[in-house]
C-alpha cells in the first residue's frame, strides 16, 4: 500500500491552499473513480483533500432563469430535482443511464466531469499507456479497442471520456465554475476537456490546483425539447458505446434551432457543430437528421474493431431527433 495523507477542507479556499502546498494532491469528492484508480496503482496522490463537506451541494435558480448546480451535488439528487426533470430532462436522462443507483448516490457533479477513461490499458499498470505514462505507447491501437474512440483521436491515444452527464451538459451549453491558486474563472463545459493530441495524459484544461465549484445551466430554450439516447452492451451499469444528447426546436415543420453532443466516440464529449449547421433551417424529417449525422460522422476514423460505432451513432441521432420532433 502506498501511504498518503488526508485533509478535510472546510472551505473552497482551504482546499485550494492545501493543494498549492502539495502539488501531488488530489481532490476527493464521492471517490467513485479516484478510489478505484488508487487501488489499481494508477493514481498515487500524496494527499487527499476531502471536499465532500464543502457548502457546494445546492441547486439554485438564479434571477435570470439559469440553474446553478454545486460541485458536490450527488448525481441521484440532481437527476431527481424537479427543475432538472421538467426543464432539462436530457440531463436527468443522462444521469440515470450512468453507473448504478448506489454509485449515483455517491458520485458528485464535479467528480463526474473529471472521471478518467475506462480504457483497460489505462487501468492496467503492466501495459504501455501514454495517458498513464507519457511516452510509453498506446497499447489499445493494436489491442482491444472495440469500445474506444472513432473521432478526434491521435496516434498517441484512442481513449474515450466515460461520462454521460458531461455529454448532456455539452448539448445544454453549460458553464463550469473554477477556483484555483490564480483566482476564479468560468468556461464552457465543451471547452473543459481536451482531445489527446500528443499529450493524452492531460484530460482537461484545468490549471494545477483548480477546483470545480459548480455548473450553471442557461435558461431553457423556449419551445425546445431535449433528450438523451445511449447504446451499451447491457441494460444497466455499462459505459456508452455511443450516445447522443439533443436539444431541438421545431416550428412549422422546420428546425429552428438544435444542439447535439455525442458520447462514447471521443476523448471528450463531442459537440456536433457540423450536424447542427445542417439541421438549422431544414425540414424536420428523417432525411434531414440522416444528412446531419453524416455531416458530423464524416470525420470519423474508426480502427480495426470499432467501425460499428459510426452507423450506431448515426442511427441514434436519427432516432432521438425524430422522437423529439414528434413531441413538438
Amino acid at each position: 500500500m502506498r501511504p498518503f495523507a488526508y485533509f478535510r477542507a472546510e472551505t473552497a479556499d482551504d482546499a485550494v491552499e492545501a493543494f498549492a502546498a502539495h502539488p501531488e494532491a488530489q481532490y476527493l469528492g464521492g471517490g467513485t473513480n479516484l478510489v478505484d484508480l488508487m487501488k489499481l496503482g494508477v493514481a498515487t496522490p500524496e494527499l487527499l483533500i476531502d471536499i465532500s463537506r464543502l457548502p457546494l451541494d445546492g441547486i439554485d435558480e438564479t434571477p435570470d432563469g439559469s440553474l446553478h448546480i454545486g460541485a458536490t451535488v450527488r448525481n441521484s439528487d440532481l437527476a431527481a430535482h424537479p427543475t432538472v426533470r421538467t426543464r432539462y430532462p436530457v440531463l436527468s436522462q443522462a444521469l440515470l443511464s450512468g453507473a448504478s443507483g448506489q454509485l449515483r448516490n455517491a458520485a458528485t457533479t464535479g467528480g463526474n466531469l473529471l472521471q478518467r477513461t475506462r480504457c483497460p490499458y489505462f487501468q492496467d499498470t503492466s501495459t504501455p499507456c501514454n495517458k498513464r505514462a507519457p511516452g510509453t505507447g498506446c497499447s489499445a491501437r493494436e489491442g482491444l479497442h472495440r469500445d474506444l474512440a472513432v473521432l478526434g483521436h491521435s496516434e498517441h491515444c484512442i481513449a474515450t471520456h466515460p461520462s454521460d452527464m458531461a455529454v448532456a451538459l455539452a448539448a445544454l451549453d453549460a458553464t463550469v465554475h473554477l477556483r484555483g491558486p490564480q483566482g476564479v474563472r468560468a468556461l464552457a463545459v465543451v471547452d473543459l476537456h481536451r482531445l489527446p493530441g500528443d499529450r493524452p495524459d492531460q484530460d482537461t484544461v484545468l490549471r494545477t490546483g483548480e477546483l470545480i465549484t459548480g455548473v450553471t445551466l442557461p435558461p431553457g430554450l423556449a419551445g425546445a425539447r431535449c433528450g438523451y439516447r445511449k447504446a451499451r452492451d447491457r441494460a444497466s451499469y455499462a459505459f456508452a458505446l455511443a450516445s447522443v444528447a439533443a436539444v431541438l426546436r421545431v416550428e412549422g415543420g422546420i428546425v429552428r434551432d438544435a444542439a447535439l453532443a455525442f458520447g462514447g466516440l471521443a476523448h471528450r464529449p463531442w459537440r456536433a457543430r457540423a450536424a447542427e449547421e445542417v439541421l438549422r433551417g431544414a425540414p424536420a424529417t428523417e432525411d434531414t437528421y440522416a444528412r446531419a449525422a453524416d455531416a458530423e460522422l464524416a470525420a470519423a476514423e474508426p480502427l480495426r474493431d470499432n467501425g460499428f460505432k459510426v452507423p450506431l451513432a448515426r442511427n441514434l441521432t436519427i432516432s432521438v431527433l425524430a422522437e423529439l420532433a414528434s413531441r413538438t
